[in-house]
């Protein structure tokens, strides 16, 4: 798990390393644990590392969605004195890193995107559990990897909670809503910043198909396969996320 997090004003974060800044967002139902091995890898291979908490469940409802999610990001990188920053997003965490490269993309070296959201509709809303029984919330996290071993007793205790707790429903609904609005097909093809596309082949949240989209809509982008993976190729494959990764950085002078 990701510890010794720095709490300094509004931000909640880990930061490990050297060299070029890169941070690491995480999805709406994950946590920054979900980049342990992101983090422990490009911190030891010539990165500066940031992994902030996103405060899905902290602010005012009527914030919580992707425009100020993106906003609290760009606020991040201020306080921390960073430009030309490597942005790596899954899911959720690659929506906010795609809004804020169409409205700041001065702010953006690169982007890493991995089961993201942002241009499949259903995705988001499709993705999270409502309230049930534990069998049913153990079924529905399962079900966002290939091999159900990784959905561990802490990820379905974590889901437990949020499930069961009227404002973080409310606010996982408000989420879900703000993405299908800020849906980026439209703005894609505007984004020509170097985007590396990491997919899981059994991906069930972001479909395959949407890869095939996001590659054929960003100017400037490869898509990469993973077999045997689902919506989490960070966790459910680091190893190999990371070669992947660090190859396409190194062919692209990242």
């Amino acid at each position: 798990m990701v510890e010794n997090l720095i709490t300094k004003g509004e931000f909640t974060y880990k930061e490990g390393g050297e060299g070029k800044p890169m941070i690491l967002l995480h999805g709406l139902m994950g946590t920054a644990s979900m980049f342990d091995d992101v983090f422990t890898y490009f911190s030891s291979n010539g990165y500066k590392v940031f992994v902030p908490e996103l405060p899905i469940y902290s602010l005012p409802l009527l914030k919580t969605n992707v425009k100020h999610f993106s906003l609290f990001i760009k606020k991040f990188i201020a306080h921390n004195n960073l430009d030309s920053v490597v942005l790596i997003g899954n899911s959720l965490g690659g929506h906010i890193a795609l809004y804020l490269a169409k409205h700041h993309p001065e702010l953006i070296d690169s982007l890493v995107l991995t089961g993201s959201s942002g241009l499949y509709e259903n995705a988001m809303g499709d993705s999270y559990p409502k309230r049930g029984d534990r069998e049913y919330l153990r079924q529905k996290t399962e079900s966002v990897f290939y091999d159900p071993k990784h959905a561990t007793p802490e990820m379905l205790d974590n889901l437990y909670d949020i499930v069961n707790d009227r404002g973080s429903v409310l606010r996982i609904l408000s989420l879900a809503k703000s993405a299908i609005r800020h849906n980026m097909a439209k703005d894609l093809p505007e984004i020509n910043i170097p985007t590396c596309l990491v997919w899981g082949r059994q991906d069930s949240v972001t479909p395959p198909e949407v890869a095939v989209d996001f590659d054929r809509l960003m100017p400037n982008s490869e898509l990469f396969w993973i077999e045997k993976c689902g919506h989490s190729p960070m966790k459910e494959h680091p190893e190999t996320f990371n070669e992947i990764v660090h190859t396409w950085f190194k062919k692209n002078n990242i």
